[in-house]
């Protein structure tokens, strides 16, 4: 029987923001780094390393998950949003446009992995609470806000 482990490289086929992505990755590379490095997608943000801060989320086959627990070969087969494959060309999604208006961002690293955690969850919920807006945002650590206005905007996305 062969094991992932005992193989030093990995044929890796994933769609990434809706294109084919094929490519040889090392079998230790996190998602995370895979994103960055390989791909240059540098929105997905690496904070903790330790899955606690949410800086890393990314939609993986429609779930929210930490790309930074991930190894790049267990996606393999799997469809991969970041937040560069939200909006097309300039036009910003209606939750990142809300993003704006309600001046929900400061240092600004945070806030990819916060939106795409509450693109999901309106995915899920088309016009969730504030309270559902919390538990849905939990996994998503903000040093700069407080949380108020990134809500708020939430909110306002389920208004329109």
């Amino acid at each position: 029987m062969l094991y992932i482990e005992d193989i030093e490289y990995f044929d890796l086929v994933v769609i990434v923001n809706g294109c084919e992505v094929c490519r040889r990755v090392p079998t230790h590379q996190r998602l995370l780094d895979f994103l960055r490095d390989d791909l240059r997608l540098t929105g997905t943000k690496e904070v903790c390393g330790e899955g606690e801060c949410g800086a890393c989320t990314v939609i993986l086959n429609g779930e929210t998950v930490n790309s930074c627990l991930i190894l790049a070969v267990e996606a393999h087969g799997s469809e991969i949003m970041t937040i560069e494959g939200l909006s097309h060309g300039q036009n910003l999604t209606d939750l990142q446009q809300a993003f704006i208006e309600k001046h929900s961002v400061q240092c600004g690293y945070c806030i990819p992995g916060m939106v795409l955690s509450a693109e999901q969850l309106e995915h899920e919920q088309a016009q969730p609470d504030r309270e559902i807006i919390k538990q849905g945002l939990a996994g998503n650590i903000c040093r700069c806000t407080g949380y108020h206005k990134i809500i708020d905007a939430v909110e306002q996305k389920g208004d329109r």
